[in-house]
């Protein structure tokens, strides 16, 4: 029977930190977990992606971080199928396997005879948990086991990290936002005072300067503020029109 996983390594998975936020953290958690509740399971993998280029991967061995790059590489193996079908892919016998002949031969040469792979999706993301073996037909039952729980927690996870990234990142603008308000608005006075115009036009030439000249509009009304307008009047004046 499948070892089924103790609170502590749930609770793991779940831990809030810095380091734990990290998806290579995650996934790296996953794969150690997942082999160690699994019985017969030598070694696993996992990887996420968003649809993009870029997808993180972590192996529990260094021979297994080659089946997995080929994969990636190829776009053929049990990882892309996995993901494109959205269910489990199981390889029972790499010895009499007919698909993925790149991934099959270096399987077998690091004395991989089967694997499973188990896919699973959550808001745009999907993350991979590959499971191996040396003795073929040894994991039939994993996708019904341990793992699957452990996945199910991980995907979740890195979907909170996501958002709580965005969140942080969004706060980090809104408060740069903020700082940059009082100087964008003494900057939009002193135009005002030059121009002789209300504080949307002020505003409007001020963001003309920040587009034509490629600067952070805070960067162009620090420097209308540190000068008080003083040579700048054929510069304003001719954007004002």
């Amino acid at each position: 029977m499948p070892v089924t996983p103790e609170k502590g390594e749930l609770g793991g998975l779940g831990a809030e930190s810095p380091d734990s936020a990290h998806p290579g953290r995650r996934l790296s958690e996953l794969a150690e977990q997942a082999a160690r509740c699994t019985v017969d399971c030598c070694g696993a993998s996992s990887t996420v992606s968003r649809g993009g280029a870029e997808r993180p991967a972590a192996v529990t061995h260094p021979d297994l971080a080659g089946l997995v790059s080929v994969q990636l590489r190829s776009g053929d193996g049990p990882i892309p199928t996995a993901v494109e079908r959205g269910a489990p892919v199981d390889s029972a016998d790499l010895l009499v396997e007919e698909r993925w002949p790149e991934y099959r031969a270096m399987a077998l040469d690091s004395g991989v005879r089967s694997s499973v792979t188990i896919p699973f999706r959550r808001s745009g993301l999907t993350v991979t948990l590959s499971l191996y073996s040396f003795r073929p037909g040894a994991l039939r039952d994993a996708p019904h086991g341990p793992a699957r729980a452990l996945g199910d927690l991980a995907a979740s996870c890195l979907v909170r990290d996501l958002s709580y990234r965005a969140a942080l990142t969004e706060l980090d603008q809104l408060g740069t936002a903020l700082r940059s308000r009082p100087v964008v608005d003494q900057a939009c006075g002193i135009v005002m005072h030059v121009l002789g115009c209300d504080a949307d036009r002020a505003f409007a030439v001020l963001r003309r300067i920040s587009q034509g000249t490629n600067r952070k509009l805070a960067d162009v009304a620090r420097a209308v503020v540190d000068r008080r307008g003083r040579g700048l009047e054929p510069e304003l004046l001719s954007l004002s029109g």
